[in-house]
């Protein structure tokens, strides 16, 4: 019997590291292709995609408010780089025939639309990819809330986010050799346990609306396709 997608829709969280190369900062063409083909993939199972993407391999906001900076200054810093990220993955994407939009929350309409829930959506409905710029346009809140919120407003199924390990640990299991997976959590659960999958607003968000959290290993080829056919890959959060 023939394989069933459990989504139709997803929203795609990507950290900026996403993007960097061995040199751990920056933007990396390479890595941005391989981003973009694994994109294309999902595409052509017939999936709505859209992204958020961070903006660490540009810019930490923790680094200038450690020194001093205003907060607001910062994360406004950080929206911006988010949206260099957004416009190297639009243009990886359409190098190899995705069709693509960026939007910002925070208005540049030189380089891209201003963020619009209707015209967001009519873009997926015509199956293009949509990669959301600028975070949610507001100081105090990160990337991942911004994912969250998105993902609600395009009535996605489901919020992927794309790491570097292969789930949610009890621990770092890149330091703890003997740290345990989680297959499934709850949200409070994550919450109480204080586990790094996202931060607790964006949590919080995700709980409300009752839409499930994935978290995966991006860089593992088979993980994203195996888990849009519900096969348990990383770990689940849910209510």
């Amino acid at each position: 019997m023939e394989k069933q997608l459990v989504y139709k829709r997803i929203l795609l969280k990507l950290s900026g590291e996403a993007l960097t190369g061995p040199q751990g900062f920056g933007i990396d063409p390479t890595r941005a292709e391989d981003v973009a083909q694994r994109v294309k993939d999902v595409r052509e199972l017939g999936i709505d995609v859209a992204i958020v993407i961070g903006a660490g391999n540009l810019w930490r906001g923790r680094i200038g408010i450690e020194r001093g900076m205003d907060r607001a200054t910062a994360d406004y810093m950080g929206m911006l780089a988010t949206v260099m990220n957004a416009l190297a993955l639009m243009d990886a994407m359409e190098r190899i025939g995705i069709y693509t939009r960026v939007q910002s929350a925070v208005q540049m309409q030189a380089v891209a639309e201003p963020y619009i829930r209707r015209r967001a959506i009519r873009h997926l409905e015509k199956g293009r990819v949509v990669i959301f710029g600028g975070g949610t346009g507001n100081p105090y809140f990160s990337t991942d809330t911004a994912a969250a919120l998105r993902a609600m407003e395009i009535d996605a199924d489901v919020l992927i986010k794309a790491t570097q390990v292969d789930g949610v640990y009890d621990s770092d299991p890149l330091k703890n050799p003997q740290a345990v997976k989680f297959e499934r959590l709850t949200y409070m659960e994550t919450i109480n346990r204080r586990l790094t999958v996202m931060d607790s607003t964006a949590i919080s968000l995700c709980m409300d609306n009752n839409l499930p959290i994935l978290v995966l290993n991006l860089w593992n080829p088979p993980a994203l396709k195996a888990a849009l056919y519900g096969e348990p890959v990383g770990t689940l959060v849910t209510k």
